[in-house]
């Protein structure tokens, strides 16, 4: 579907259609309204304009072309739902106990036949009829949210499309439901114990060490504990601790006191919740009532450490709101780049103007190189490989993202006063590697997999989304 499209055909909730559950729908209201107010604007500049008209920033702008421009906006937005619904599908599933079936009620819950503004407080929804008279809206239209909190200047390198896909991640009917299909109250020093030998080739050689140096003495102590099975895991206690940094030494793994320890093997444990590294998934967060928001559980934590966990909660929601946006730069930034080279390249400058075209062929369409030669009248497997690169995309996508993650992280640090003015290269160095652990397990890892696979492939990772979402806008 062209980006121009998007702004007139809603997917829709439709359970005739089966096992699929969803159809697109034209709307011919949001047509007839771009076409004969926007007919003359380029795709690039159609949103902001609808975007400007939708948030009343004209007062001359009739109310019932407020409320059409956010017609056009719900349909656009429509799409990003749907992805994010099946991505959270493919992901959190694990057994298979739920589908994007049902979470899509929550969150695709626009058929596209009203015509809905907000009202001066920018929250209440409300609906307009043919009069032009207002009354408040009969249900809360989820695309209507993400529109509400998108602010085009603060999220300009986060888009609209990539900011659907996040809020339509923390709708707390989402996050409730994975909740009540994953959530498993182990403690800390409990998920530590249960890691397989799988488990810890996901991690890095310095995790993976730290982990075998608690299997070999907390696991141990607690397998030979004849009150284990009935009592919840206790900390470690410092004896434990420090024989675990003899173990690490000799192991040539330098980590200087128990405590430094203890709070590595606390961050481990985190990531295995953060990230799907389990068969299950782990809702962090409950819903508290009093401030009506999602809270982090209280019981995942013990007292002596809630300051730094709320200091680890903090980096990880900056780090999350950060790196779709560093993710959509970096793959801009090298999709250009290489088509510059190929202009200026005596033998492949007419595959500059395909490179786009062989992006969607093998990122949307999940074809292969050897079927995307013939298509762009290529000479060869090695022809493609050589014009379109994807391990050469991703590893210059993987670098650019950490240089812009970095340049976000090292400006935070700098206002909370955490390092110094300049900072040493010894911290830079530790930081790059963490932002790299960090954005691999989020992004890379599932995109480089996935980029291995034969026959069959499914183009579902973040990464590939990501492009795709570029290919929209250029084309």
């Amino acid at each position: 579907m062209n980006t121009s499209d998007r702004y007139w055909k809603i997917w829709r909730i439709d359970p005739a259609q089966g096992k699929l559950g969803y159809k697109l729908i034209n709307v011919e209201m949001a047509q007839e309204f771009v076409n004969s107010q926007f007919a003359d604007i380029e795709n690039t500049a159609l949103q902001s304009s609808l975007l400007s008209m939708f948030k009343g920033e004209n007062p001359n702008i009739d109310l019932f072309d407020r409320a059409k421009a956010g017609l056009c906006l719900r349909c656009y937005i429509s799409e990003a739902i749907l992805l994010e619904c099946k991505r959270i599908d493919y992901l959190y599933s694990g057994e298979k106990r739920f589908s994007y079936w049902d979470l899509l009620p929550f969150v695709l819950n626009d058929d596209g036949k009203n015509l809905i503004v907000l009202d001066k407080d920018g929250k209440t929804q409300l609906s307009v009829d043919q009069n032009n008279q207002l009354k408040q809206s009969t249900f809360d239209c989820f695309a209507l949210k993400i529109l509400q909190t998108f602010n085009a200047d603060l999220q300009s390198g986060t888009g609209l499309d990539n900011w659907a896909h996040l809020q339509t991640r923390r709708n707390y009917q989402i996050k409730k439901i994975l909740s009540e299909f994953g959530l498993k109250h182990l403690s800390d020093w409990a998920i530590l114990n249960r890691t397989r030998a799988e488990q810890l080739e996901r991690l890095s050689l310095q995790e993976r060490y730290i982990l075998e140096a608690y299997h070999a003495v907390y696991r141990r102590d607690r397998q030979l504990s004849r009150s284990a099975v009935s009592r919840r895991c206790p900390d470690p206690t410092s004896a434990q601790l420090q024989e675990m940094l003899v173990y690490l030494r000799s192991r040539q793994v330098s980590i200087s006191t128990t405590l430094l320890l203890f709070e590595a093997l606390k961050r481990i444990a985190l990531l295995f919740r953060r990230y799907d590294i389990w068969t299950y998934r782990e809702n962090l967060y409950v819903y508290d009532a009093q401030s009506n928001t999602s809270i982090p559980r209280s019981d995942l934590y013990t007292d002596d450490f809630n300051e730094i966990n709320i200091e680890e909660q903090e980096l990880l929601q900056f780090l999350r709101e950060h790196l779709d946006s560093a993710l959509a730069k970096a793959i801009k930034q090298q999709c250009e780049t290489n088509i510059q080279r190929l202009q200026k390249s005596r033998n492949y400058a007419p595959y500059a103007q395909k490179y786009i075209w062989g992006l969607q062929l093998y990122y949307h369409d999940a074809m292969t190189l050897k079927e995307i030669a013939p298509i762009l009248k290529m000479t060869s497997w090695n022809q493609a490989k050589r014009i379109l690169n994807p391990g050469e995309v991703l590893s210059g996508v993987r670098a650019k993202t950490t240089e812009l993650m970095l340049e976000a992280i090292l400006k935070l640090a700098t206002q909370k006063s955490l390092t110094n003015i300049p900072p040493s290269e010894n911290y830079i160095a530790n930081l790059t590697k963490q932002v790299e652990l960090y954005i691999d397990k989020e992004i890379f890892q599932e995109a480089s997999e996935e980029m291995r696979t034969g026959t069959n492939r499914r183009m579902n990772s973040v990464y590939a989304q990501a492009i795709c979402s570029y290919i929209q806008e250029v084309t």
